[in-house]
Parts: C-alpha cells; structure tokens; sequence
C-alpha cells in the first residue's frame, strides 16, 4: 500500500511541477483512505507555508473535523523540511512516510532528525518509498530550472 500511496503523492509533485513549483506532493491517509492531498505552492500563493505537507494537514484537518491527525499516515515525495516536520509533530501524525532524502533541508534525517527530538510525540519514520521516482522528478524540474526549460521560470536556484 505505501507504494499506492506514494504514487498519489507523485502525481501531485508532477502537478506541481507543471504549475513551476518545486516539485513536492503529498497525501494523508487514514483507515485506507485519502483525507488531505497538498503540493507546493509557493510561487502561485506568494507564502512561505505553502509546501506540500503544510496544505494537506490543512485539507485533512478541515476533513476530519480536528486539529489532531493522531490516527493518520503522512507520505510525502521529500524529506520534510523544519517548519513541516514541525507541524507534523503538532498534528500528532504518528507515521510518516518519504520518497527522497533531502540534504539541504531534510528535518528528518537529511539534517537533523526532530523526530529524534525529546518532543512528547515522536513519529514513525520510513524513508526511500519509491525514491528514485521521487528523485527523478525533482531532478528534471531543477535541470528544466537551470535550462530555462519546462514551462518553469528561468532563474538562479
């Protein structure tokens, strides 16, 4: 099922990379079923929280009724970053599950590990859920980004 789940969660980092956002999807999960969805959208909202992980706790929160997603999975195509490991943790979220590593801003792992924090709620983590897959997105958005190419604005990463 991981595998199923990441597909959906690939398939809104392509979305999101068609749109010239950094390529980064994600889906909640609970009891088998699919209660928030979210990728980046930075560039399109002009706000800082718009990642991935931040948009679908939001959408799963306004599914559930509650801001505690103490029953759900996470599966997200890239290692979450501070401020998402950082409401992951708020939310509760007890699984969380991603594609590729991330060495510049990874919070759970690439980085730092706030998981391994002394929080009162540390989640379950599993990493390389279809990584290459989730890699390769990312590489073909960031060299089409170097290139000027793919539909992507032309700028300086």
């Amino acid at each position: 099922m991981h595998e199923i789940y990441m597909g959906e969660a690939l398939a809104l980092a392509r979305e999101a990379a068609a749109a010239g956002e950094v390529p980064v999807g994600c889906v909640i999960v609970r009891e088998g079923r699919i209660v928030g969805r979210g990728r980046n959208r930075r560039e399109e909202r002009r706000r800082t929280s718009s990642h991935a992980e931040m948009e679908a706790i939001a959408q799963a929160n306004r599914a559930l009724g509650s801001w505690r997603l103490d029953d759900c999975a996470l599966y997200v195509t890239l290692e979450p970053c501070p401020m998402c490991a950082g409401a992951i943790l708020n939310a509760r979220i007890p699984r969380v599950y991603y594609g590729a590593r991330d060495d510049v801003m990874g919070a759970c792992g690439g980085v730092l590990n706030l998981f391994m924090e002394d929080f009162p709620h540390r989640p379950a983590l599993v990493g390389g859920i279809r990584e290459a897959e989730c890699r390769q997105v990312l590489e073909a958005f960031f060299r089409g980004l170097r290139r000027g190419r793919d539909g992507a604005p032309s700028r300086e990463i």
